[in-house]
């Protein structure tokens, strides 16, 4: 006896709707894994904690940061990953301030960019900050690094003067190979970072997207020099192979 038309059809649909759900959940799986192994959650963010649960693309973030820039740092790198449709970010200050002087703001935007740079060291550069002057000492494996250094902490929004008071090593220069190992999703929330921290960039509109350690980049920039110095700071970024940047020449009126 065959099986009526009917029942082959809600045979049919549940099959379909069970495989449906399994592929779900499984790509729910495969992100909530993505984001406990990249880079900026083992690497950068290792000291908060951070709860990723995935359902249906949709990712919730739960826990405690250590400060606001985590939590967007957190929230950029999710975003970024194949599959996720929607974060929802409820991620909160471990000790929230309500206020910081700005010599603290300052010293926590340039020991958070130092992370980022690769031709830099955060290890070996210890910041201070008084009164808008920053002094960096510490040891730079090279003139090159340590004036890489100064540059860095010099458009850092808010600072008046850089004295750089670090000493030259023979300790090896950070390797370049590093980035290989570096995951798109982080690369893409370390340029996001970067690209909020420095005044020169801060108010760029650039939209970020990474895809085999290949950078591309577009949005509108005033003029050349300041497309060229965002190619320059994404370069430098632990990860980037290489920048594609497309960003539209576009001179403000007046």
């Amino acid at each position: 006896m065959k099986p009526k038309p009917s029942i082959l059809l809600a045979v049919t649909a549940a099959l379909i709707l069970a495989a449906a759900i399994a592929q779900a959940a499984s790509t729910d799986e495969r992100i909530e894994k993505a984001a406990r192994d990249s880079y900026v959650f083992k690497a950068i963010l290792k000291d908060d904690h951070i709860k990723v649960a995935a359902r249906d693309g949709t990712v919730t973030l739960t826990g405690t940061v250590a400060e606001n820039a985590n939590r967007s740092m957190a929230e950029d790198t999710v975003a970024a990953l194949p599959g996720v449709t929607r974060v929802d970010n409820q991620l909160v200050i471990k000790e929230p301030r309500p206020f910081m002087q700005a010599d603290e703001i300052i010293s926590a935007k340039l020991k958070g960019t130092l992370l980022f740079h690769r031709s830099v060291s955060a290890a070996n550069t210890k910041v201070f900050v008084k009164d808008g002057t920053v002094t960096l000492r510490g040891e730079a494996a090279s003139t090159a690094e340590k004036d890489l250094a100064t540059a860095y902490a010099k458009d850092i929004d808010g600072v008046k003067k850089v004295v750089n008071e670090m000493t030259i090593s023979e300790r090896p220069a950070p390797k370049q190979t590093l980035g290989e190992k570096i995951d798109d999703a982080s690369i893409t929330a370390q340029v996001k970072a970067v690209l909020l921290t420095y005044r020169s960039t801060s108010a760029i509109s650039t939209k970020v997207e990474t895809k085999d350690g290949i950078v591309t980049l577009t949005g509108k920039a005033k003029n050349t020099a300041e497309k060229d110095l965002v190619t320059k700071l994404v370069t430098d970024i632990n990860g980037v192979k290489e920048v594609e940047n497309k960003m539209i020449v576009e001179p403000s009126a007046g």
